[in-house]
């Protein structure tokens, strides 16, 4: 038969796990998409647009 574990070491193991679980979901929430060594085609066509559009007053 198996011997019951203290109280103490079952809070002192909750605590640790409890621990563990905010650090993962800490790292987790801060580990964001990897940066593009290069702009995708969108981002491409994008600034292309912007380089077209005339710059200065709009003629109405």
């Amino acid at each position: 038969m198996l011997e019951r574990t203290s109280t103490t070491a079952r809070y002192a193991r909750g605590f640790a796990a409890a621990v563990v679980a905010v650090a993962t979901l800490v790292l987790a929430a801060n580990a964001g998409p990897a940066k593009a060594s290069e702009p995708r085609p969108a981002q491409q066509a994008s600034q292309a647009w912007q380089a077209w559009q005339p710059v200065g007053p709009a003629s109405d």
